[in-house]
């Protein structure tokens, strides 16, 4: 059961105090997802990901959940491993990966980096920053921890694409979400500055990195309509906050809408962009 986000400290707190709930009560869900929604060429996201930091021995992920992209980079070659995450249940699955037997995985903020200066080459987060307050002192813990000329590379949400079923999903689903009872809303997470190429580099730039490399690939979610239904309802915290009957009404609604988006091969399709950023580091600041 997620427990209901408190209306008193501040909002980062009770952001967090969201996440961790919702990702201890259903643990390993990220990779779940990322692995059945690849790009067109097979690649996952994490496989993405992994390839703009190929080369560094020593990496940090920073809401590494069950460790999936942390067993991608030790296949790559990176040799020292650590991660962190809010989420205690997402982090003994990842101590479970016989890749990450040696990694250094820790309960904690990204805010706050257990971690000596200059520890890391590079420094990851797949589909995490963008869920994180105060980003702008992430910044200045990654630039810390990082050599000089070390890496920074970051996927973030880039919305779905248009005409297919997560465009659908959202048209259908944003009545229910906005109204949700207070007691079972899900609070506001992350920093929108953190999804945009604009908006990291004003957020990282202080910090001493240069400005952001930007790419951007589509996913594949499609499926049939029950499968896509259940991915997409993976993918949206806003979920959390829609009662059983609520639940019950949006999924009759959209797996009748998606039949008009079968194929010839009967799947639906469901793309969803991954923007993915990444930039050096050019010099610590203080």
């Amino acid at each position: 059961m997620i427990t209901p986000p408190s209306p008193h400290g501040s909002r980062s707190e009770t952001a967090e105090t969201f996440l961790r709930d919702f990702h201890n009560a259903g643990p390993g869900r990220q990779s779940v997802n990322t692995e059945r929604a690849p790009l067109a060429d097979g690649r996952t996201g994490y496989q993405v990901l992994a390839a703009e930091v190929a080369g560094a021995r020593r990496v940090l992920d920073l809401g590494c959940a069950d460790g999936g992209l942390l067993e991608v980079l030790a296949a790559a070659g990176a040799r020292e491993l650590a991660g962190i995450d809010l989420a205690d249940q997402e982090l003994a699955l990842a101590r479970l990966r016989p890749a990450l037997a040696d990694a250094d995985l820790r309960q904690g903020r990204a805010q706050e980096l257990p971690f000596a200066d200059d520890s890391f080459d590079a420094v990851v987060s797949h589909m995490a920053l963008m869920l994180m307050h105060d980003v702008d002192r992430i910044a200045a813990e990654a630039a810390r921890v990082l050599v000089a000329g070390g890496r920074l590379a970051v996927a973030v949400g880039g919305g779905a694409v248009e005409g297919e079923a997560m465009s659908l999903f959202l048209t259908l689903a944003r009545p229910y979400f906005d109204a949700a009872s207070p007691e079972r809303s899900v609070p506001r997470l992350g920093d929108g500055r953190a999804r945009s190429r604009e908006g990291l580099d004003e957020l990282f730039g202080p910090a001493g990195f240069a400005p952001v490399s930007w790419d951007t690939v589509v996913l594949d979610m499609g499926g049939t309509p029950e499968q896509v239904w259940d991915a997409l309802t993976e993918a949206y915290y806003e979920m959390a906050a829609l009662d059983r009957d609520q639940t019950a009404r949006l999924r009759a609604e959209f797996l009748a809408a998606a039949e008009s988006l079968r194929g010839a091969d009967t799947r639906v399709p469901a793309g969803m962009r991954l923007n993915i950023a990444t930039t050096r580091l050019h010099h610590a600041t203080d």
